[in-house]
């Protein structure tokens, strides 16, 4: 799932420290570099989920480069939006953010797996508290409704909700993500998400 790397509209708590060109600049990079990734992991098609439509000249040049499908994600809130992914699929599926470098091909293999071995669901935990990955044999729209998505709660309530509703799941190592300025510097290690495009 990924934003348009439109200036001022994308990865917007960065512009302090990267101004409007440089957020999206990179916001470009990290979705690129997530794509890479789901490239070498995947065991069948993929598709990028994409807002707030499908005709940005990045989308269309990803769907080239990565022969992959490109879909809207469509209104709502992140948890409408996840749900009618995991719908329109209607079998099992990993969803994914573009901003966690640590999400790798390795952590994606892990997680199909855990959905091939027959676990309900699995989870990429983020350090922040949400979550890198979701991934549903089947849609649970219980799992996302009126969720206070971007606080740090996220991933417990997710814990609750889902023992409640009798799923079993797996939870991947923890990744941590780029949203923050402060975080900018553990990219340190990802150089070529720092050089200039």
């Amino acid at each position: 799932m990924a934003r348009a790397p439109v200036a001022g509209a994308a990865k917007t708590r960065l512009i302090p420290r990267l101004g409007p060109e440089g957020a999206a600049a990179l916001h470009a990079r990290l979705v690129l570099h997530s794509l890479n990734h789901v490239q070498a992991a995947r065991p069948t098609g993929a598709t990028l989920w994409c807002s707030p439509d499908v005709h940005h000249g990045f989308f269309v040049e990803c769907r080239a480069r990565f022969d992959i499908d490109l879909a809207a994600q469509g209104g709502g809130d992140l948890g409408a939006r996840m749900h009618a992914a995991f719908v329109a699929q209607n079998a099992p599926l990993l969803l994914i953010g573009t901003d966690c470098p640590l999400l790798g091909t390795d952590l994606l293999r892990e997680a199909a797996d855990a959905l091939m071995g027959g676990c309900d669901a699995v989870f990429c935990p983020a350090e922040d508290g949400g979550y890198a990955l979701v991934g549903l044999r089947a849609p649970c729209p219980g799992l996302f409704h009126e969720m206070e998505w971007g606080t740090e709660r996220v991933m417990s309530e997710t814990r609750a909700r889902l023992s409640t509703l009798g799923l079993s799941w797996h939870e991947t190592a923890p990744v941590w993500d780029v949203d923050r300025p402060e975080d900018i510097a553990r990219l340190a290690a990802f150089p070529h998400l720092m050089a200039r495009a």
